[in-house]
């Protein structure tokens, strides 16, 4: 395959690679393995990605937003989060919600890369909300996110589908920084690996930060 060189390069190379594996690959086996829906008549996948519906049509991964509402929808324009959806589309497996929430570290490949997962994402939380908490309810409730009794803000919301994450943020002063922790349910080892995991941080926490702009 010969893709020319462009600045967003080291994201849309692979994109490109798994696109052509999603166009060859059978969707109705896809949905089976993945328990995401697929409706054979109209050749769409379903996914709800951050309390937002997406249309994801085979075989091109043509995405639309099926939320009436507008606003900010990552799956149709940002290339990180089309690649971790396609991927889970691709090598995902369906496990039920149980309940049960981890740390980055406590999942199986989670202590090898968790002093980057801890600098990418957990203390990216606690620097872009924790001098403003009353921003961080607002957009986490924006999000349909149930309010915790834990931290000084703490949030559980559906990241992707029945995959859910708990932020939980301890407030910064002028003697101390602000913290956080960032806990994921115990399906997501089912369909995701230790990468992915990072680039759900990645995303929520963007998504959050674009969301917020408009409060």
């Amino acid at each position: 395959m010969n893709i020319p060189y462009e600045k967003n390069q080291k994201d849309r190379v692979p994109f490109e690679i798994y696109k052509k594996q999603f166009a060859e690959a059978d969707p109705v086996l896809l949905s089976a393995v993945s328990g995401v829906p697929y409706d054979e008549e109209t050749g769409v996948f379903t996914v709800t990605l951050m309390n937002k519906q997406y249309a994801i049509h085979h075989p091109d991964y043509e995405v639309n937003c099926l939320d009436e509402n507008g606003g900010y929808a990552p799956l149709v324009t940002d290339i990180e989060t089309k690649i971790l959806v396609i991927r889970y589309l691709l090598e995902g497996k369906k496990a039920a919600f149980k309940g049960d929430f981890y740390a980055y570290a406590d999942m199986p490949w989670g202590r090898h890369y968790n002093d980057v997962f801890q600098g990418r994402c957990v203390k990216r939380l606690a620097f872009t909300f924790g001098f403003k908490l009353d921003v961080f309810a607002k957009v986490m409730e924006s999000i349909g996110g149930e309010k915790l009794s834990v931290g000084d803000a703490g949030y559980e919301f559906a990241f992707l589908d029945n995959f859910k994450l708990q932020f939980i943020i301890w407030e910064g002063d002028e003697e101390f920084p602000p913290s956080a922790q960032i806990l994921f349910s115990g399906n997501f080892a089912s369909a995701f690996m230790g990468e992915d995991m990072a680039a759900v941080g990645d995303i929520s926490i963007g998504t959050l930060k674009t969301l917020a702009k408009d409060l």
